[in-house]
């Protein structure tokens, strides 16, 4: 009886610190910038400034580029919840948690299942915006929402790397304009908005090495072809393997720090 009532305090308390995260992202808007202003804006952008010298014109650039908003906002979603970590802690308010009878655990996981909306706001927004644009994937919508699902569930697994950096961290400053390197980095050095094949020698190697690469790589394919490829399993096992990895460290690092 003991057990199930720990079990039980435990999943109470991560709903709880969940909504307490979603309140805090709600009442501050710029928290959404990444999620919904982001996409809609570089969608746009690209599609518009660069579909006709790349494709021909924006509609044969929407297959290229939608996979690529995709991912690229699920990176940049994912890299907030580090920073939330680092001003929650930078404010204290953990101290306060541990103070109150709740789980140990409750606030780190609050925040990573909170971060699971904003994924998914930020993947329909994506989506949306495509279609818009004109954009029509030859696989029907349940395919689309596969992929969508795919987006976040890797978006999740790495969100897990950066609640790590946000705990390792000095301050939140830092996770932030580290965060935004490493999502410019990977974005940009990969298939995301151009052909590989059109690189030099040495760009098209580092693209190859670049999982977010596969990761586009695998939407399009199922988008393209309405079927479950042999890519797409590479990236549901490289997101596993992720979180078998970083979640043990993430953990670690949380105790050490309460």
């Amino acid at each position: 009886m003991e057990v199930k009532t720990q079990r039980g305090n435990l999943i109470m308390n991560t709903a709880t610190m969940a909504y307490r995260n979603l309140l805090k992202t709600f009442h501050n808007p710029d928290r959404f910038m990444d999620v919904i202003i982001q996409p809609v804006m570089f969608m746009l952008m690209f599609g518009y400034l660069f579909g006709g010298a790349i494709a021909g014109n924006v509609q044969n650039y929407l297959p290229t580029i939608v996979p690529g908003i995709l991912i690229q906002t699920m990176l940049s979603a994912s890299s907030g919840s580090g920073e939330q970590i680092r001003e929650d802690l930078d404010s204290g308010v953990f101290d306060r948690f541990k103070s109150l009878p709740m789980a140990h655990i409750a606030p780190l996981a609050g925040q990573l299942f909170a971060d699971i909306l904003r994924l998914v706001i930020a993947a329909a927004v994506s989506l949306t915006t495509g279609y818009l644009m004109g954009w029509r994937p030859a696989a029907g919508f349940g395919w689309v929402v596969v992929i969508a699902l795919l987006a976040v569930f890797t978006g999740w697994a790495i969100s897990w790397i950066f609640a790590l950096l946000g705990l390792l961290a000095k301050n939140a400053s830092t996770v932030s304009s580290f965060s935004l390197i490493v999502m410019l980095a990977l974005s940009f050095l990969s298939n995301a908005f151009i052909p590989i094949k059109t690189l030099s020698k040495t760009m098209q190697f580092i693209a190859y090495m670049n999982p977010i690469t596969y990761v586009i790589t695998a939407i399009r394919q199922i988008l393209a072809t309405g079927s479950w490829t042999h890519e797409a399993v590479l990236v549901l096992i490289f997101g596993i393997g992720i979180v078998l990895v970083f979640a043990p460290l993430t953990v670690w690092a949380y105790n050490r720090n309460n």
